[in-house]
C-alpha cells in the first residue's frame, strides 16, 4: 500500500546550496540576513556574500579544495554561517561538532570525518588544540583571538579569486552531521547539497496544520502530537 502526503509533490531546485542562498544577495544587499541576538550585531546580504567569497578565496589559497573537510566546533554566531558557506562554495564538506564535546569526543569526530581544518571559539580552544594533536588536522582557526590558533579574521582578508568548482548537487557532499551515538559511537550522516535544499522546500511548501479540521475528522480527543 502506498501512502501519499496530502500536500502537492515538491519541485526541488538542483543547484549548489550557497548559490541558492545568495541568489538575491545583490537585490537585498542592504537587508539584514544574520542578527546575533546577544549583541544585536547585524550582517547584511551584501556583507554575507562578500565575506563568504573572501574566506573561500583564503581557504583555496591554503590548499583547501573539493572534498576536503572542515570541522566547526562552536555555538551559533554569524561567522558560523560564513565558514559553512565558504567551504560549500569550494565543494568542501563541513562537519559540525557539538560545542559541549570533550577533547576526546572531538578527536574521535575529527578522525572519523577526516577533517583537514578546525574552527572553534576562544573558550574552547584548549580542547580544540588537544583534539587536533590527536588527529590529522593541519590548522586550528578561532572566531576571535586565542594563543596557538589562527584568527578567523585572517581568512576574511582574502582578496584572491574564488576557484570555479563543478558541484553535482545530487552527488556531492556538503555536510557530515553526526548522530548522538545513543546505541554506539556517533556516526556521520552524509548530506548532499540536494538533501539540504529538499529539506528547505519541505518546509516552504507546507501550510500550517488546521487543527480544528483534523479534530473533526479524527475525533475530539485527538492531540496535536498525534497529527504528525
Amino acid at each position: 500500500m502506498i501512502f501519499r502526503s496530502p500536500y502537492p509533490d515538491i519541485a526541488i531546485s538542483e543547484q549548489p546550496l550557497t548559490e541558492f542562498v545568495l541568489q538575491r544577495a545583490v537585490e537585498l544587499a542592504q537587508k539584514p540576513v544574520l542578527i546575533e541576538g546577544l549583541t544585536d550585531r547585524i550582517v547584511t546580504y551584501g556583507q554575507l556574500a562578500e565575506f563568504i567569497g573572501r574566506v573561500a578565496a583564503s581557504l583555496a589559497a591554503r590548499g583547501f579544495s573539493k572534498g576536503d573537510v572542515l570541522a566547526i566546533y562552536s555555538p551559533n554566531l554569524p561567522e558560523y554561517a560564513i565558514a559553512f558557506h565558504a567551504v560549500a562554495t569550494l565543494g568542501g564538506v563541513i562537519t559540525t561538532v557539538n560545542p559541549s564535546y570533550t577533547a576526546e569526543e572531538l578527536a574521535y569526530q575529527l578522525n572519523d570525518a577526516g577533517a583537514k581544518y578546525l574552527v572553534t571559539i576562544p573558550e574552547l580552544v584548549t580542547q580544540a588544540l588537544e583534539a587536533a594533536r590527536q588527529s590529522k588536522v593541519e590548522q586550528v582557526f578561532v572566531f576571535g583571538e586565542a594563543d596557538c590558533a589562527t584568527s578567523f579574521s585572517v581568512l576574511l582578508e582574502g582578496e584572491g579569486e574564488v576557484p570555479s568548482v563543478q558541484i553535482n548537487p545530487r552527488e556531492d557532499l556538503i555536510a557530515l552531521l553526526y548522530s548522538s551515538g545513543t546505541t554506539g559511537m556517533p556516526k556521520g550522516v552524509m548530506h548532499t547539497h540536494y538533501t539540504f535544499l529538499a529539506n528547505f522546500y519541505q518546509f516552504k511548501n507546507c501550510e500550517p496544520v488546521n487543527v480544528q479540521s483534523c479534530i473533526e475528522k479524527f475525533g475530539e480527543f485527538t492531540t496535536v502530537n498525534q497529527l504528525f
